[in-house]
């Protein structure tokens, strides 16, 4: 019975320091991939990007998605959350957007900002959170 109890404890110990490893691996790597970005363009257009390994390649990605003359990056992200509100009546009038630690704070950021431009009906046209690391 002691050489059935010794195995069981040995595969327990490595079935948890595997589970160990295997936890550390994807916290890591979660917090490796934690920048984003979001670009903005004319008339509602927008392009974004979240869980890059840089704020650089998020950027780029972010520009290359927004389909518009003339789209800038308005913000970059290292885990956080960001959001873009439109004017629903005039998708190329009012606009805003808003980033945070949390998604309902960012959204609504995004939204008063909208409506402090002089939007009517100001509606979220996209958001996203980084991973939290």
């Amino acid at each position: 019975m002691t050489e059935f109890y010794t195995s069981a404890i040995r595969a327990f110990v490595v079935a948890s320091l595997l589970l160990a490893t295997a936890t550390l691996m994807f916290v890591t790597v979660s917090a490796a991939r934690a920048s984003g970005a979001l670009a903005i363009g004319s008339c509602g257009a927008f392009g974004e990007a979240y869980d890059f390994g840089t704020v650089g390649e998020a950027r780029r990605s972010a520009l290359s998605k927004c389909k518009a003359d003339a789209c800038r990056v308005v913000l970059t992200t290292k885990r956080g959350c960001a959001a873009f509100a439109v004017d629903f009546a005039d998708s190329c009038g009012a606009h805003g957007w808003g980033e945070g630690a949390r998604l309902g704070p960012t959204q609504n950021a995004a939204l008063e900002a909208c409506y402090k431009h002089g939007g009517k009906e100001c509606v979220i046209r996209t958001f996203f959170c980084d991973a939290k690391g």
